[in-house]
């Protein structure tokens, strides 16, 4: 993983971590034991689920860096689906506070998605390679040039 990459990942998950923390100090006054179990598997799918979607885009992009918009949307689109079957799959339960997993989720769905924006817009991404022609050992030639 490029350290540009790496990088962004470190600033989404450390803040998401975070606030996962946040809200299961927050869920565990509100409703107890079982407040706490929701949050803390709130914040784990969204750190499980969207640190493997970055990983998962590095490895699509990295032979073939013109497919990223299409494989960033293809894999936020799982994401989300994923999310959505856990969700469906849990709808009903009472191993937790339903409550206190959505509002988590969501949460830090958000702030992970956030604060991944903010990395890769403070990340410094050239659009061309500067040492292109360096590296395969063309140099401009003065062919042509008027003197």
């Amino acid at each position: 993983m490029p350290s540009t990459d790496a990088r962004i990942l470190r600033g989404a998950a450390i803040p998401t971590a975070v606030a996962g923390i946040i809200a299961m100090a927050i869920s565990f006054a509100v409703a107890g034991g079982k407040g706490l179990l929701g949050a803390l598997f709130g914040a784990l799918l969204v750190m499980a689920f969207f640190s493997f979607g970055q990983i998962a885009l590095d490895r699509l992009t990295r032979s073939n860096p013109q497919i990223m918009m299409a494989a960033a949307l293809l894999v936020y689109t799982t994401q989300i689906l994923l999310v959505g079957i856990v969700l469906a799959v849990f709808k009903n339960t009472e191993l937790f506070n339903r409550q206190a997993f959505a509002f988590t989720l969501l949460g830090c769905a958000l702030i992970w998605t956030g604060f991944q924006v903010r990395g890769a817009l403070k990340a410094k991404t050239f659009y061309v390679d500067p040492d292109a022609s360096e590296n395969k050992g063309d140099k401009p030639s003065d062919k042509g040039r008027q003197q």
